[in-house]
């Protein structure tokens, strides 16, 4: 891959640099702040509430700028099944939504609801949480330097992505397929194949819509600056086993999406894979280079 994948915005201009130069990684009052979320989250069960939290005006600032710049990047370059999630989420543009506003809409909806994160969860909790209607979402915001993109998922990635796609049934029913897989195995060899596969579809995935690639992915649609990039992507047919070969970045820029026809193209997709899939089977597979 080129070196321009493995790098990222540092500014709000859009210069490029490497992932530990964002500001997120490196500012400490940031940094403090952010462990402090995080605390938050420490011992916390799946399913229990999350706690209030008193966000910053300059937090509330970089939502709004951040919603300004999605209406339209959303208009021009997500698919409709995620415009028309959008609307029904109803995603406020003044102020940071609370995990109990947000999920409350969500369990009305579809049945699923936020459970509280810290940053990273492992593998098992979090695929297999989704079978039982629960997404691990964090409330730390991005760092306000450079709104438009994060290097991890925020509470606006969160919501702009996954609470929108969790406002629709057929996402919905991607998501459980997904954690009812997780629930199934137990090797990390296992998690990791269907990790890949979520990756590749709930946060990066684009629809063939009018004539071009349309965004559904969470990450797309909560990255004002990589939504924008679609074009510059090899884009290749979904195909598990495509998939599961295809390495891709963590901190920047995703150099390879995968486009299916439909939703329920990527559910029937993932359904032929999952349905029969087991340790046994992830034992099989080569390894990802």
């Amino acid at each position: 891959m080129s070196d321009v994948w493995r790098r990222t915005p540092i500014s709000a201009d859009g210069v490029i640099g490497a992932a530990a130069e964002h500001p997120g990684r490196c500012d400490s009052r940031y940094l403090g702040r952010r462990r402090a979320f995080a605390e938050l989250a420490r011992g916390h069960r799946v399913g229990d509430p999350s706690p209030p939290v008193d966000y910053t005006e300059s937090e509330h600032a970089t939502w709004r700028r951040v919603h300004r710049a999605l209406d339209g990047a959303h208009r021009a370059h997500a698919c409709r099944a995620a415009l028309e999630a959008r609307e029904e989420i109803r995603v406020p543009a003044d102020r940071i939504p609370p995990h109990a506003v947000v999920g409350a809409r969500l369990r009305r909806l579809t049945g699923f609801d936020f459970t509280l994160a810290g940053g990273v969860v492992e593998n098992k909790r979090f695929l297999g949480s989704m079978a039982r209607g629960y997404f691990h979402a964090v409330q730390f915001v991005r760092h306000p330097a450079v709104p438009l993109y994060s290097p991890e998922p925020d509470i606006i990635h969160d919501v702009f992505g996954h609470g929108i796609h969790l406002a629709a049934p057929e996402f919905a029913a991607i998501y459980r397929l997904i954690g009812n897989a997780a629930t199934r195995v137990e090797t990390e060899k296992a998690l990791q194949i269907i990790s890949d596969l979520y990756w590749f579809t709930l946060e990066y995935g684009v629809l063939e819509e009018g004539g071009g690639p349309k965004a559904y992915g969470a990450a797309l649609l909560s990255s004002y600056g990589e939504i924008e990039r679609i074009g510059r992507s090899r884009i290749r047919d979904l195909n598990p086993l495509d998939v599961l070969a295809t390495p891709y970045e963590i901190s920047g820029y995703q150099p390879v999406l995968f486009r299916a026809r439909s939703l329920p193209h990527v559910a029937d997709t993932l359904a032929a894979f999952l349905d029969t899939f087991d340790d046994d089977a992830a034992a099989r597979l080569r390894p990802r280079n």
